[in-house]
């Protein structure tokens, strides 16, 4: 699953597939079929950038015949050296794009990439593409009666609503009604027993129907939405717009759509609301100076505010900013926190915890993705990046999180070769991971840009994922229900406490009391002696002396540590910056390469045309020079011929002959 950081989340190979599709491109074509839409030097670039991208640096010897067409396909494609492919394919984007700015609009007969590119035609078997290739992969097939298909998924638990009883495991659930178009990068929210989905990208086009999912029956349904009626907070009504990357958040009876791509976006951030009493669209209505337009950001309804994060604006350009928009005033506030924030990122996941901490975690930039963990006292205004502990998630972007109690689950998202099979959980008090479960093949768990939200089943909490892109556009739905008894407590009992760790209560505070020390002293050491101590009330004053000047060590040492780790921030602060800088001047010189590249097509074509010309003017001027041969000895014979003509007239004269009369000659 070759899933690359790319515009709105991350991905480019959906978008890339669907542009080459409609460009008329597919595993065996040339550049012949796009002289009608692309001039001669655009259609040579293309060809070469959709080479690379599907089979790699060009390794094919030189044409040896003589064919300006040939030459100049084989020179425009190994002319791109050793690009990566997901350079490529952004390339190729961005070409078409600016040659035909609205493609995706008109590309209504454009067929889902991964169809494009079959190679295996079994019904059970849809290839997927990796790396350019395909791979037949086994479908998971979800039926409407709850009957099991075998399938090529593992881990995953196929089959009644009896089956969602189990804990810690992922349910397929049998679904009925009419099944939403798959999709990814798509915005979910629940209110009440309903799971509603809005907008997202299909085959590199955004969506923008309302599906709602009875968790009760498991039942898909469209919300008809209304438009020219005006709601209860006088704000007219409006059509549903296609978006992809933005983020839907419950509000009393209301969906909040917030920012996102698409087609025509607005230079700030708009956030819709569509009111389930009316099942209107309106525009949210606000005060103060708004963001910058974005998607793969992050929003926390944190209180009665939302908190908005990072995320990648409409000029591919990534984002690490923070602002706040209060829902009771609608006014805009930009957050200015001290220390160190995360890097600009998009497609990462974020949480609250006790109404005071906002966590980031994961996400990627335009060449790799994360999984560090970032945390904002939302009262201090204070960044901090503490110690992870337990069982490490790997880096990925585009995954989804939700929080259950004060535990931030986590599943799917990718690192631009494979998707996340592990859903993994943080117990956001001593910030331990684990593992709840793990799946096999390519499901849609395993994919980016899916939603995943908390329902309520049987009066239980379940976690309910649906949609994502792995290769291929999904739109199952997967159930988990998580055990009360929490595996992150075992491993701290069976693991020592290290002096880095501490509650993210007391994770940006620069002193510590005693107490608190003695919690996170080394190795769990300090806990034991003082237990021992006041089990045996021995030598009290001396252990208190003992205790305070560890104490003093302590501090002393976390003191040092903080300023080495203040200084070391800051140089990764400065490093980043450089690799930014880096980065978009590599960006901007290879976009001059390409330009230059495309200039040096075209003359090549222009010069073999020209010698074609020359060969045809030297054969002309070789077939001019016969002609005034052959004229020159027309024009000597004719003179002969009139030369012995005038002779014999005198020698007749001489003879007494009379000459002979004009009409005669």
């Amino acid at each position: 699953m070759a899933m690359a950081r790319a515009s709105s989340g991350l991905a480019y190979p959906e978008r890339f597939y669907a542009a080459a599709s409609y460009a008329g491109f597919d595993g065996s074509s040339d550049s012949k079929g796009l002289r009608s839409k692309f001039k001669d030097d655009v259609a040579l670039l293309l060809y070469a950038l959709f080479q690379q991208a599907t089979v790699g640096p060009c390794n094919t010897p030189k044409p040896r015949a003589w064919s300006p067409v040939e030459q100049s396909k084989w020179q425009s494609w190994n002319g791109l050296g050793s690009m990566p492919s997901t350079e490529a394919m952004r390339l190729f984007v961005k070409i078409l794009e600016e040659e035909d700015p609205g493609w995706y609009s008109r590309a209504d007969s454009v067929s889902d990439p991964v169809v494009d590119v079959q190679m295996n035609h079994n019904s059970n078997v849809e290839a997927v593409v990796e790396n350019g290739n395909a791979i037949p992969e086994t479908k998971t097939i979800s039926t409407e009666n709850g009957t099991l298909v075998e399938t090529q998924d593992k881990d995953v638990v196929s089959g009644g609503v009896a089956s969602i009883n189990v804990y810690d495991q992922w349910i397929a659930p049998p679904i009925s009604g009419q099944r939403p178009k798959p999709r990814y990068e798509h915005g979910a929210a629940v209110i009440g027993d309903r799971m509603y989905v809005y907008g997202g990208n299909h085959n590199g086009r955004y969506l923008n129907d309302l599906q709602v999912l009875d968790l009760r029956t498991w039942t898909w349904s469209r919300v008809e939405v209304k438009t020219g009626v005006e709601n209860h907070e006088a704000q007219p009504s409006v059509t549903s717009i296609p978006c992809a990357g933005h983020t839907l958040i419950p509000w009393e009876n209301k969906l909040l759509s917030v920012a996102g791509h698409t087609k025509d976006s607005s230079e700030t951030i708009q956030v819709r609301v569509f009111d389930l009493q009316t099942a209107t669209w309106s525009i949210l209505k606000t005060y103060g100076k708004p963001p910058v337009s974005r998607g793969g950001h992050s929003v926390t309804l944190v209180g009665s505010s939302l908190v908005i994060f990072g995320g990648q604006n409409a000029n591919r350009t990534l984002l690490n900013d923070l602002h706040l928009l209060d829902l009771e005033t609608m006014t805009w506030d930009e957050f200015d926190a001290v220390g160190v924030p995360p890097s600009p990122r998009s497609d990462h996941a974020a949480a609250v915890h006790a109404e005071r901490y906002l966590l980031i975690f994961g996400g990627g930039s335009h060449a790799t993705c994360f999984n560090d963990l970032h945390v904002l006292d939302l009262q201090a205004m204070e960044w901090s990046r503490p110690t992870q502990q337990g069982d490490m998630p790997s880096p990925r972007a585009g995954h989804a999180g939700v929080t259950v109690g004060e535990n931030w689950f986590i599943v799917g998202g990718g690192d631009n070769r494979s998707g996340a099979a592990e859903t993994v959980v943080l117990n956001m008090s001593t910030l331990v991971w684990s593992v709840v479960t793990s799946v096999q093949g390519r499901v849609s768990l395993a994919s980016e840009g899916l939603s995943l939200v908390v329902g309520s089943y049987n009066g239980e909490d379940v976690l309910v994922s649906f949609g994502g892109y792995n290769g291929r556009y999904n739109s199952e739905v997967h159930v988990l229900k998580p055990s009360h008894k929490s595996t992150l407590r075992s491993k701290m009992i069976e693991t020592p406490v290290p002096d880095s760790v501490t509650a993210v209560h007391n994770a940006t505070n620069a002193t510590q009391d005693l107490e608190s020390v003695l919690d996170a002293g080394k190795d769990g050491k300090i806990r034991e002696i003082v237990m021992d101590n006041v089990d045996a009330e021995k030598s009290k004053s001396e252990d208190i002396a003992t205790l305070k000047k560890e104490k003093e060590e302590l501090d002393s040492a976390l003191s040092r540590e903080k300023l080495q780790n203040h200084q070391l921030k800051h140089d990764l602060a400065e490093a980043e910056t450089r690799n930014t800088d880096l980065y978009k001047e590599l960006q901007s010189v290879r976009a001059q390469l390409a330009a230059e590249q495309s200039r040096c097509f075209k003359l090549e074509v222009d010069v073999a045309e020209l010698r074609q010309k020359l060969q045809t003017m030297e054969t002309l001027e070789k077939e001019l020079e016969v002609l005034r041969r052959q004229k020159a000895a027309s024009e000597k014979a004719s003179l002969n011929a009139k030369q012995r003509q005038s002779s014999g007239g005198v020698w007749g004269w001489l003879a007494g002959s009379p000459p002979p009369k004009e009409d005669d000659a």
